[in-house]
């Protein structure tokens, strides 16, 4: 569990609810389902029609990750590509035969099977390369999802409190709602900009670091298999390595 998320989720209410209480306002105001759905209901609907259902439903999928971000694995596999570097000069490449089925991610599957099919570190790289980018491309398309949200929901807010500007207009006849109407109009604009600063932007940000933590796990598997390639000795796989730390 991510406890700063959790502690800058809590920091970002207490920041505006105990600002709003501070000024003399009532929480409750806060309160508007109108406002709520034009601007979260609008948002998702810009959303949706920016990006295909795929790309946006993996974007939501990897939400999660705020609180549960996948585990940092640089040290593991680190370890594992000595292991794997030990067994080739010992045993020559195909005994990584059994490192390819003990193993579970595609990425390194290929690798190590390129390392036995005789691909020099070259070729190895080049293959290895085209997988990466592909992988660090898809997984970037789905946290833009979260930017693009950000980048709606003000307009959205705006939107929001035009048409309750619009409504109150219509009660000119009553003076001693427009106090009232008009704070609530501008509630929708609120909830527009606090959420596309306070959630949308940074949820985007928090997913764009663990994509590129993930893309420097793939650069060691790639850096590793590429030693072991050209013959490097496994101290010095292992010592190169470690700078991704």
């Amino acid at each position: 569990m991510d406890r700063g998320s959790l502690i800058g989720l809590g920091l970002a209410a207490t920041a505006v609810l105990g600002g709003q209480a501070m000024e003399g306002g009532h929480i409750g105001l806060f309160v508007q389902p109108a406002a709520f759905l034009i601007v979260v209901g609008g948002t998702l609907a810009a959303v949706l029609l920016h990006y295909p259902l795929p790309v946006f439903m993996q974007g939501m999928r990897m939400a999660k990750w705020v609180f549960r971000p996948p585990e940092p694995e640089a040290v593991t596999l680190i370890r594992r590509v000595v292991q794997w570097s030990h067994t080739a000069r010992q045993d020559g490449l195909l005994a990584l035969e059994r490192h390819v089925n003990m193993t579970h991610d595609p990425f390194q599957r290929t690798g190590l099977q390129l390392l036995i099919d005789g691909a020099d570190a070259t070729k190895l790289r080049d293959t290895l390369d085209v997988q990466i980018v592909h992988f660090e491309t898809n997984e970037r398309h789905a946290a833009r999802v979260w930017e693009a949200a950000g980048g709606y929901a003000p307009t959205l807010g705006i939107l929001g409190a035009v048409m309750g500007l619009i409504h109150v207009m219509e009660n000119l006849t009553e003076p001693g709602k427009l106090g009232t109407g008009i704070a609530v109009a501008f509630v929708a604009t609120i909830y527009g900009v606090g959420l596309a600063n306070l959630v949308f932007l940074p949820i985007a940000n928090k997913i764009k670091f663990t994509i590129a933590r993930r893309v420097s796990e793939r650069e060691i598997v790639c850096d590793g298999l590429m030693g072991i390639a050209q013959g490097d000795n496994p101290r010095i796989i292992e010592a190169r390595l470690k700078g991704y730390l």
